[in-house]
């Protein structure tokens, strides 16, 4: 008797159905008499939100995925993931929707920041770290988005034309890693691929993840991807997300009573169900093995953001500082105090704390002045009220009171407190102001809905921020904003009530905050004070980068340029200090045009909450950035090889084939793929080549102790009259060393990183050049390896 038999003879057509649909935003229904209990999903790239908003059970926020592909270490990986299983058991989260492994195809994706990777193998080893971390905790993952969701432009409906080839060397290979590694769930994409919605693409969702890989696993829709009953039904996928606008339930039901979906069918799918809960520890009869140890939340995400930074400029070996010589720091720009530690969307949560990098330098630095300036401010909307001029936030939903830190209201899921969501029809936000500062100060409302705003006795603003029959998938991924100027008086409090309204059963999703900018100098009044500090200090640290408005889930980016002013800045700063060091905090590639003018350039990614800690001890040599970079970073925009996400007449061929990321490249690019410096020098010394591994003998030459990235590259030369990129990864490895000591480390090469697919996986014969390589530029040893 097949797995799970007996439990599926107790259950009626209803309730098999049943299990195989959403019966709210996160999670599925309960069976208690067959000890099944609820399973419940939660968004959790970074951090595990949970299933509603919970001020007072926040979640640890992890650097971005961009900033753990750039470990190049699937161990951290595979501990970041421990931490978010230990998250997900603690919020009572039995599978978390991710890891993200779509392609880096396109600088200008908007989600660029939550995938991995240009390179397929990086992607899916990280990947495969990651969610063996998560499911040591009995916590399932969906690894994402299967596939061809590398865009954000027109997501939901966009038909991507992917060459077969592409698709099986790029697109597919890390799921299918994953899957090797024993991943147990998989969520399918809003897109279509090659003319059939991926969430009812049984070519790829059946055929080649179910039966060619042996998937055992469930397939989970995006949520509202599924929009057709038997197509979805007979196409793959296991599980249609969530309550709302969901085609199976009594739709399903009655499809196989018309014969038009066969019952074994849904049967496959109940028993995947009931294989996740039995592994997640939710049907009855079945212990979950023993848990890692728990893991310090703070500890890991200190430990992720040092290891993800990327050092690719240090002039005279500015860095590390040494605080002895110090007595003034500069420190400049906006994102400098308010931090961006996260990408918009899905993966948004909300930390216990954010250390910024003013915050963290000064704690560092307690006998130096460490000064600040904002410089320029790049942020479209006005940052969240906060700070000494204002009273307590608080927020109240239909007489339930809970405060909050910042005038930020935003949850997605459940409402707090316990409440329903059909429950609650209005929100309002307390607080008051007494502003050290007076004249004109700029409040702000952004979010979706309806809403009033009152300042003293003053109406300021009635109405709605969007146009009406704006969907919902709009409001929560495009918020708005609206500004008012207020002239108020120093040492005077005025209360601010800010109201929102709901249309019925609408407050799953919200999005509120109270913006403010006291007074102040103009855009150039605020370089000319930042130039200012930095000429008169002994270093100046500028925090540069994008903003949520940027960089986001829900569109893609027009441009690669930093947002506002923030380019000039740099220059002007640079000019007056030579020693300028510029920290980057974008989750993806932004142009640096400035790059040869500074004295330092530090990639950051988004740190996550222990950025500003993470920063000072790189900063001060306390670690050594130990990031390579995942993907190529442009000196020119255009330099780019695939910049192309916007659909004609609905579909988006990708006609570059399997030349995406280095594959691709043909300019010289500001930073090439796997580049990065440490705090000491490495001489790589031999190189001792077998079939099915490379070993490479390295030496610590610095004075430091230090951690090195060993790559390794292969060339095809004239292996075959196959098209094939000048060079590939084949492989890496971590090597750690005290100065003057000497390791081996030792890389594998599966058979994989030499075969094509050329309608099945074909190994090229030939003689392979083997490159052991600092980055893909700079190879340090070769050697010649003949496969026959």
């Amino acid at each position: 008797m097949a797995e799970f038999d007996d439990l599926l003879h107790q259950l009626t057509l209803e309730e098999k159905v049943s299990l195989l649909t959403g019966q709210d935003f996160w999670s599925l229904p309960a069976v208690p008499r067959i000890g099944l209990r609820s399973l419940v999903m939660s968004d959790g790239p970074v951090g595990v939100r949970g299933t509603g908003y919970t001020p007072e059970d926040p979640s640890v926020a992890l650097p971005s995925p961009t900033a753990l592909a750039a470990t190049w270490d699937a161990a951290v990986a595979e501990r970041a993931g421990r931490l978010l299983g230990q998250e997900s058991r603690r919020k009572g989260v039995h599978v978390l929707l991710g890891p993200t492994v779509n392609m880096h195809r396109t600088p200008l994706n908007g989600r660029h920041f939550e995938c991995y990777s240009e390179d397929p193998l990086l992607t899916g080893e990280i990947a495969a770290g990651f969610v063996s971390g998560v499911q040591s905790h009995s916590v399932g993952t969906t690894v994402k988005h299967l596939v061809g969701n590398d865009f954000e432009t027109d997501r939901m409906t966009v038909d991507v034309r992917i060459p077969e080839r592409a698709l099986r060397e790029i697109y597919l290979a890390p799921f299918e890693r994953v899957t090797a590694a024993g991943g147990w769930g998989v969520m399918s994409a809003y897109n279509g691929v090659d003319g059939t919605p991926m969430a009812a693409n049984g070519r790829i969702q059946d055929e080649i993840l179910k039966r060619e890989w042996g998937f055992d696993g469930v397939v989970v829709s995006d949520w509202r991807a599924a929009r057709e009953t038997v197509p979805a039904a007979l196409g793959g996928l296991d599980i249609a997300m969530p309550a709302m606008d969901n085609p199976w339930g009594p739709a399903l039901v009655e499809a196989v009573r018309a014969g038009a979906v066969p019952e074994e069918v849904i049967d496959d799918k109940v028993r995947r169900v009931l294989r996740l809960a039995a592994r997640t520890g939710a049907l009855d009869g079945h212990a979950l093995p023993v848990p890692p140890p728990d893991e310090d939340g703070d500890a890991v995400a200190h430990e992720v953001a040092v290891r993800s930074f990327v050092l690719t400029r240090n002039e005279g070996n500015t860095l590390p500082l040494r605080a002895a010589d110090l007595t003034r720091v500069a420190v400049i720009g906006a994102l400098a105090t308010d931090a961006r530690v996260l990408g918009g969307g899905s993966a948004q949560v909300t930390p216990r704390h954010v250390i910024s990098p003013l915050d963290g330098l000064r704690a560092a630095l307690p006998g130096v002045d460490v000064a600040y300036a904002v410089g320029a401010d790049p942020r479209p909307f006005l940052p969240a009220a906060q700070g000494p001029d204002w009273a307590p936030f608080v927020f109240s939903a239909e007489g339930h009171d809970f405060p909050v830190e910042t005038a930020t209201i935003r949850w997605l899921g459940d409402p707090p407190g316990g409440l329903a969501v059909a429950a609650i029809s209005t929100l309002e936000l307390r607080t008051e102001i007494t502003p050290a500062v007076g004249g004109e100060h700029v409040l702000a409302v952004s979010g979706f809905g309806a809403f009033q705003l009152v300042v003293g006795e003053e109406t300021l603003y009635q109405g709605s921020l969007h146009p009406p029959g704006t969907g919902r998938a709009d409001l929560l991924l495009h918020p708005r904003e609206q500004r008012f100027t207020v002239r108020l008086e120093a040492g005077v409090r005025v209360p601010v009530v800010l109201r929102q309204s709901f249309e019925p059963g609408t407050a799953h999703s919200v999005s509120t905050t109270l913006g403010h900018r006291a007074p102040g100098p103009d855009a150039e009044g605020l370089i000319a004070e930042a130039v200012e500090l930095a000429a008169r200090s002994d270093v100046a640290v500028v925090v540069v980068g994008t903003t949520e408005q940027v960089e986001s889930e829900g569109f893609d980016r027009t441009s690669l340029a930093l947002p506002g002013r923030q380019d000039e800045l740099v220059s002007r700063v640079a000019a007056a200090n030579p020693r300028t060091v510029v920290v980057v905090n974008a989750g993806s590639p932004v142009l640096l045009p400035w790059s040869e003018e500074a004295a330092a350039v530090l990639l950051t990614w988004f740190p996550g909450q222990e950025a500003g800690a993470a920063l000072a001890d790189v900063l001060l040599g306390v670690a050594e950035p130990g990031g390579r970079l995942p993907t190529t970073w442009p000196r020119r925009e255009e330099d780019c090889p695939v910049l192309e996400v916007r659909p004609t007449d609905g579909t988006l061929a990708y006609g570059e084939d399997i030349r995406i990321g280095y594959r691709g490249w043909s300019a010289c690019p500001l930073f090439a793929f796997g580049s990065g410096q440490g705090y000491t020098t490495w001489s790589y010394g031999e190189i001792a080549l077998e079939t099915a591994e490379v070993r490479v003998t390295l030496t610590n030459t610095g004075e430091r102790p230090g951690r090195e990235v060993v790559q390794v590259y292969l060339s095809a030369g004239q292996a075959g009259p196959v098209d094939r990129p000048d060079r590939w990864l084949a492989g890496f490895a971590t090597a750690t060393a005290a100065p003057g000591e000497t390791v081996t480390v030792t890389i594998p090469l599966p058979e994989r990183v030499f075969q094509v697919w050329d309608g099945g996986w074909r190994t090229v014969p030939g003689d392979y050049t083997v490159i052991a390589a600092h980055a893909l530029d700079d190879p340090r040893l070769t050697g010649t390896l003949t496969v026959g």
